[in-house]
């Protein structure tokens, strides 16, 4: 049973014990544009113990602002009795609720797009707002004064900058206007959840629309301060050169193309990245042109293809250099390189060291930064095909100890 053939079961139970039931929010819009939604959420006018009452598996997590998971089949489902909001002192939870009907319940929700139901019973659209309207007009705006619906949450402004993004809509000119004025206001928000709205803005192909709000607004200057100028324009560029397909990490390094890899990096701390994530923006920030050298010896060249990230740092080399340069003459050097990595074939790019640290020492080396500086040295010969048998690399070795006896007598 898929997501929507479990909301419109839940629908029917609903509807057979006498209460007003219909699917809601953003799935009504993907579905009038043709997309595939995500999930799919059920408004009602029952309260939450009645639909407690009436499903036998339910998660009560958000019962008393009215909503209940119900759990159909191998489906979850947010069911959400009708109703209003009020008293939002921080800029993110209602002080109070009050449950009500569908009309007040679309009142109270963020953009016209967002803010219709659909009856799967009637197969009829119920539209309190204009949605149908602004979707057909492709216009992002928000339901009421814009500065209200901001006010009671300030990550709708971050919102309406991720649903122009991913839709290609325009945000109507009241509601942009707001987001401008209450900008300041996104610090108050987490960063793991400014994270998430980053992350659907910066990862859809029109990143660099999406990036151009995020600064043309504020929203990007609040949230990493000192992003501005001459390295927002750089951000745009460079976020506009990217392939469709890519995961936020290398985007974020992108947004920070322009700045040192320091001030990056502390400015990302507010994000609350994962460790993954963090080690990836960092890894691509830090080797930013070492892909340009010609004379890369091949060691270097069979490190660093071993590491993980590396087709995202060709990637983000190849929109730096597209970003500043014309055309194929900007990425010579990268082709360059790619025929280097095509005639290395099925080479293997992290062999097994010819020798251990317990063969070293049994040549005489000592335990200490010594005996890694050896290590590191006969390794990168290995890697270099100078040492191909361990042979070679015992030879290697002692004349490398000899020498070094030399030098520090």
């Amino acid at each position: 049973m898929t997501n929507r053939q479990a909301a419109i079961e839940i629908i029917k139970r609903l509807h057979r014990k006498g209460f007003h039931a219909l699917l809601a929010g953003g799935c009504v819009r993907d579905m009038l544009l043709g997309r595939r939604a995500k999930d799919y959420d059920v408004a009602t006018e029952a309260q939450p113990k009645d639909v407690i009452r009436l499903f036998r598996r339910t998660l009560k997590v958000g019962a008393q602002f009215g909503v209940v998971i119900v759990l159909f089949e191998n489906q979850q489902v947010e069911v959400a009795t009708f109703r209003t909001e009020s008293g939002y002192d921080d800029g993110r939870h209602p002080g109070s609720v009050r449950f009500s009907n569908a009309a007040e319940d679309a009142a109270r929700r963020d953009f016209t797009i967002n803010g219709m139901f659909y009856d799967p019973l009637e197969k009829r659209v119920v539209d309190y707002v204009g949605g149908q309207a602004d979707l057909k007009g492709r216009i992002v705006r928000t339901i009421g004064k814009p500065a209200e619906r901001f006010g009671e949450d300030y990550l709708r402004m971050l919102r309406a900058v991720r649903f122009s993004t991913q839709l290609g809509f325009e945000i109507e000119p009241a509601t942009w206007s707001a987001i401008g004025a209450n900008a300041g206001k996104i610090a108050n928000i987490s960063g793991e959840r400014i994270a998430i709205e980053l992350e659907g803005i910066l990862a859809h192909p029109s990143r660099a629309a999406g990036a151009s709000m995020l600064f043309e607004s504020g929203l990007a200057e609040v949230t990493f301060p000192g992003l501005a100028g001459e390295q927002s324009n750089c951000a745009v560029a460079v976020l506009g050169q990217l392939r469709k397909k890519v995961d936020f990490p290398l985007a974020l390094a992108c947004l920070f193309a322009g700045c040192e890899t320091e001030f990056a990096m502390r400015s990302c701390q507010v994000l609350k990245l994962s460790r993954n994530q963090t080690k990836h923006t960092k890894f691509l920030l830090t080797n930013r042109g070492r892909l340009l050298n010609e004379r890369m010896s091949m060691a270097e060249l069979k490190k660093i293809l071993a590491e993980p990230y590396f087709r995202d740092l060709y990637e983000f080399q190849r929109a730096i250099q597209k970003a500043e340069g014309d055309g194929r003459k900007s990425i010579a050097a990268l082709l360059s390189l790619r025929k280097r990595i095509k005639a290395l074939g099925d080479v293997e790019l992290q062999p097994k060291p010819l020798l251990s640290g317990h063969d070293l020492i049994r040549l005489g080396a000592v335990p200490g930064p010594g005996l890694g500086q050896l290590a590191e040295e006969l390794y990168v010969a290995q890697l270099e095909g100078t040492l191909q048998t361990p042979e070679q690399a015992e030879q290697w070795a002692l004349k490398w100890l000899q020498k070094h006896k030399t030098i520090e007598s």
